[in-house]
């Protein structure tokens, strides 16, 4: 069993929420996703390790960590944002390299992201995992580091 953490503050809400149908329709895999909060005055989020394991995927709008028990998970940082080319993002690891849960990986700006008319939500993904095979989480505010759910 792995716990996996929010790897960013905000809402927690089912991945039925996010606007895209591959993560919504639960084709990456199953799991939740968190609307991240504004930071105040204009600052960055910060998204951190879900799990304690190895970066196998490091990019300005994702990671994936597979976990010290062989579960990779996805963190994806808003929706489509592989369009903006890394701008809004700073990279804070490396990929190959060994974390430990709440490691953070990624800063980003929710408010940029927003502003240009994307979805800043983020799905937490269970890669390869069973549609369904996650429950909807109950949606409730989260911080960064705060469980979510258990593989």
């Amino acid at each position: 069993m792995t716990d996996v953490l929010a790897p960013v503050a905000g809402r927690l809400v089912p991945l039925s929420a996010v606007p895209d149908q591959v993560f919504a329709g639960q084709m990456v895999g199953s799991g939740v996703a968190i609307e991240p909060a504004a930071p105040g005055d204009g600052a960055d989020a910060v998204v951190v390790s879900p799990v304690a394991g190895t970066v196998l995927k490091l990019h300005p709008h994702a990671a994936i960590v597979l976990g010290d028990g062989g579960v990779g998970v996805l963190v994806h940082v808003g929706i489509d944002t592989v369009n903006l080319n890394g701008e809004g993002f700073t990279v804070l690891a490396v990929e190959k390299a060994k974390v430990a849960a709440g490691d953070p990986l990624i800063a980003f700006s929710p408010s940029m992201i927003r502003e240009r008319g994307l979805s800043a939500i983020c799905p937490v993904v269970v890669m390869d995992s069973k549609p369904g095979s996650i429950a909807d989480p109950k949606e409730a505010d989260v911080a960064a580091g705060d469980p979510i759910f258990v593989v």
